[in-house]
This record gives C-alpha cells, structure tokens and sequence, in this order.
C-alpha cells in the first residue's frame, strides 16, 4: 500500500436507547462496533453493505461529525480523537464530504456562489472577488458556468446540485474527500457523469477517497480497495478485483450473487439469505452474520471472528474462510 493517509483503529460508535425522555439509558444501537482499517494516499477505499449497516455513521464518526465512543482515528500521524476544537477546526480544510442527497444538502436561501465559498471565508483563505475568482473556478472545473454562481440550488437538476456539492468539498483543497452514497439519488446517465468526474478530480487534486455506496457495480468501477460492512462490522476487505473475483466471507458472495449482470446470457446461482437482518441493539453473539449463514456451525454461535489475513492484502472476518 501507499503511504498511509487515514487509519481507523477499533473505532466504535454506539447510540444509547431511551424509553422516555428523562429516563436513563437502556440499552446501546451498536452502529460501529470495532471497525479498523487504512486508506493510501490517492486511494479509493470502497465501502459496500446492506442499508443500516453502519456506513455512514462509520464516514460521520471519522470526520468526527460525531464523536466516537472509542478507538483511534490517525489522520496523517495524529490521533483527531484527541485533538481540541480549534485543532478540528483547522483540519477540516484537509478532510471533506459529498453527502448523499442533493436536494436538502444545499442551502435554499443561498445563491450557490455563497454555498461554495462559505468555507474560503471561514478559513481566512479569500473574500470579494479573489474569493469569487475561485468559485468560478471551482464551477468550471465540475462542468458548471461560472454565472451559476448567481443562482439558487432550486434552478438546477439533481445532478447539478450534486457538482455544486463536489465544488463545495474542493474548494479549500482538501487531502481526503468522502463520498456519502453521492450517486444514489441520481438517474443512471447522470450517475456515469459524477463518477467520471470524481475520477478525474482525484488526479488533478491529488485527492484520497472513501466511497460509500450499496451498488456493488459503482464500488467495483471507482474502488482500489473494497470493505465489505454487515451490522456495523467489516467483515471482508480486499482489493477490488480479488474481492470480485475471490470472495471469501459467505455475506460477501450472497451481495455479489444478488448483484444483476447486464447479459441474459450469463447465469448465475442465486444465494438466499435466511430471515431477516439482526436488531443493532441486539446484534446476534459470536459471528454477528451466523443467524442467516447456510455454513455456520457451533463455533460460529459463540466466538467473535477476527479480521484474519487469507491473502496478499486480503483480510475476512470467518472461521470458515
């Protein structure tokens, strides 16, 4: 691997559950129980799983957006868990985020001039028309006009909103941008457009990326390196060929199973998973994955797998593998 621009070491996050407003806590949602990993410098770390797996909370607890509950988050050799609010302040120049919806991620009162360069005056980087040279900039980089910047997110189509919110998340020149699902709420023409320009972006801005998303063709064409997240673990990381091509973790190969291919001529067994995805506040004992796993045996019902390595740069979390 590259030299190594982000480590999650046993990250956890966890929510606790009330019943009542002013009653004590009674039990947690384990969103993010113990999830470590590393992203290269101008990589793209994929991160692929069910709805409700953890994904982005696990994006969220990184940028510290929101605080973890414990372990270690060592972005270029400091440990941002530790670190003041003066201290993040200064940082989030060097990490960003496009979020998942581009409809309510932009401010309707704002005219998008003002959304990209908010953070330019935030950080004491440019105002007036110096501030406005780089916006203008930025637009036209994303495929935009330099004049959009007078108008408001209202005139524009999903996908426009969404390259205003990558101008918005380059704008300070950020080291490592996280893409939050930031093609799902788009129509598949545009989807090809926002990935090719992430693609191109990456290059020119000397960008790392995690790129979350729950289509496993998207993670496959952008991703170097994949994790696999189920009920707030990873339970598989490996790059992103021998992910596709050599699974091991039995979750890994039902996902891959259920993803279609655009050839009628090539079939395929089908994986059914059995019942339904665990409670979060009561994840399953053992391997969180052994109440719908047709392999599973005694071991799998009491012992925790680790994150064990079957490969050059493969890790799966299974007694079986």
């Amino acid at each position: 691997m590259a030299d190594i621009i982000l480590e999650a070491k046993n990250l956890k996050k966890y929510f606790p559950v009330k019943r009542k407003f002013f009653a004590r806590h009674q039990g947690y949602v384990y969103a993010v129980d113990d999830v470590s990993f590393a992203l290269g410098k101008g990589e793209t770390f994929g991160l692929v799983g069910e709805s409700g797996c953890g994904k982005s909370t696990l994006a969220r607890t990184i940028l510290r957006l929101i605080e973890p509950t414990n372990g270690e988050i060592i972005f270029e050799g400091q440990n941002i868990c530790k670190m003041t609010p003066e201290q993040m302040r200064r940082l989030r120049r060097e990490m960003q985020i496009v979020f998942q919806d581009p409809f309510a991620s932009l401010n309707p009162r704002s005219k998008v001039g003002q959304i990209v360069g908010q953070s330019l005056e935030i950080h004491n980087i440019a105002t007036g028309s110096q501030k406005n040279e780089i916006v203008a900039d930025l637009l036209e980089r994303v495929g935009m006009r330099a004049d959009d910047a007078d108008r408001y997110p209202h005139a524009f189509s999903g996908g426009q909103r969404q390259r205003i919110g990558i101008a918005r998340a380059l704008a300070l020149r950020p080291k490592l941008v996280i893409g939050d699902e930031p093609v799902s709420a788009l129509d598949v023409s545009i989807r090809a457009q926002v990935l090719n320009l992430m693609e191109n972006l990456k290059a020119e801005f000397n960008l790392s990326y995690i790129f979350i998303s729950h289509d496993l063709g998207i993670i496959q064409y952008i991703s170097d390196r994949v994790g696999v997240m189920y009920l707030g673990k990873i339970v598989e990381i490996a790059d992103s060929s021998d992910l596709y091509h050599h699974p091991f973790h039995p979750y890994t190969k039902a996902l891959l199973a259920a993803s279609p291919i655009p050839d009628p001529e090539i079939k395929k067994a089908r994986i059914i998973l059995e019942g339904d995805v665990p409670s979060p506040i009561k994840p399953p004992s053992g391997c969180h994955f052994h109440t719908r796993c047709s392999v599973r045996n005694d071991r799998c019902k009491v012992d925790k797998p680790a994150l064990k390595a079957v490969g050059p740069g493969h890790f799966v979390s299974c007694h079986l593998a």
